[in-house]
């Protein structure tokens, strides 16, 4: 979808220059600002880390002609409304886990993270070198925004929770925090979804508003403060391998920027994808000592959980094969991880099992 709005050359004659000026891009010029709504409460650890440093980076780099000023979690919008809120201009770019977004259309899922899906390297393999970006932007187009990963937590954990989870059985009514598709498989085994803003978590854990809940991983979750209310964390997860953030400006936005600017962007939000990866797996490993230290009890869901979320996972994803950008984003992201992890686990996998077996 071709959003721009092109001048007719005049019927009345002239110079081709002066046809070609008529033509071209209006670019803004001068100073910009943008406003930058966001999916965190301000400070949130690592997510709005993330959204702040594509910010600065944005301001910096483009040397005064744009400043991005950044609006937390129920500042301007709530945090589930940012996409609207942009879409319709109503703000200029959102960051947030598009994830958050099925409602708009399912395929959003794959630019965060689905089930059983990809983890942080291989989401980029398809993002930059397969069909991820182009088909991000199509998907775009249908609502107006340009989008960009810009941000990622790596693997997520399986959560929090109130029990031990011993079998697929102990989902049936149990009230729990997880968005995305994820969250709709743990739905088929029985689980009453919650999906809660970030900030609002801690408070509906610690009530029994839920019964548990994922968020991101041992940092995050340690500064999130779920340990004070309960010692059962299980630490893999099927539902976010490798969850990306975005960053997406209103397309009209966006192409009124120069062509400098919205490279700028671009630029901007693939260096906070990797400084943030970096940001969550830094400190991931020094946080889940402090917790077990703490005595938080460290678990893993046995194999029939895992076999159950499985079969769930792909009740969801067949759920939505109807609809034909959802099958094409499948089909794409799927042919691509499987590409990239049969050299991933050949190679780096075989040589980090033999590094910690040697090591110790």
């Amino acid at each position: 979808m071709d959003r721009r709005s092109f001048l007719k050359k005049s019927a009345l004659g002239g110079s081709a220059a002066a046809a070609a000026t008529l033509a071209a891009p209006a670019y803004a010029q001068g100073n910009r600002k943008l406003t930058m709504v966001t999916s965190w409460g301000r400070g949130l650890a690592g997510v709005f880390d993330a959204a702040e440093h594509a910010a600065n980076s944005i301001n910096t780099m483009s040397d005064g002609s744009l400043t991005v000023e950044i609006k937390a979690a129920g500042e301007l919008v709530g945090a589930f409304e940012v996409f609207d809120a942009v879409s319709s201009g109503q703000a200029d770019m959102y960051h947030a886990a598009d994830y958050y977004f099925v409602g708009q259309h399912p395929a959003y899922a794959f630019f965060t993270a689905v089930p059983f899906g990809m983890t942080a390297q291989e989401l980029i393999n398809w993002y930059y070198h397969g069909e991820g970006a182009t088909l991000h932007d199509e998907l775009g187009q249908i609502f107006g925004l340009k989008s960009f990963l810009a941000g990622n937590t790596g693997a997520q954990a399986g959560g929090w929770f109130s029990k031990e989870i011993n079998g697929p059985e102990d989902f049936n009514g149990l009230k729990f925090r997880m968005p995305g598709l994820g969250g709709q498989a743990l739905g088929k085994l029985g689980a009453s979804v919650q999906n809660i803003p970030g900030s609002e978590v801690y408070q509906a854990l610690s009530s029994g508003a839920i019964d548990g809940t994922e968020w991101i991983g041992p940092w995050a979750d340690e500064k999130a403060g779920f340990q004070e209310i309960t010692k059962t964390y299980y630490t893999a997860g099927f539902h976010e391998p490798g969850a990306g953030l975005s960053l997406a400006t209103n397309r009209d936005v966006f192409e009124s920027l120069t062509p400098a600017q919205q490279k700028i962007i671009e630029i901007a939000a693939a260096e906070a994808h990797q400084w943030n990866l970096a940001q969550f797996l830094a400190n991931n490993g020094a946080a889940l000592q402090r917790l077990q230290a703490g005595g938080v009890k460290i678990m893993e869901f046995p194999d029939s959980v895992w076999d159950a979320f499985a079969v769930a996972s792909q009740e969801v994803m067949q759920e939505n094969m109807g609809d034909e950008l959802f099958k094409r984003v499948h089909d794409s992201a799927m042919e691509s991880m499987k590409a990239s992890s049969s050299w991933i686990n050949a190679s780096s996998g075989v040589y980090t099992a033999q590094r910690d077996r040697i090591l110790g």
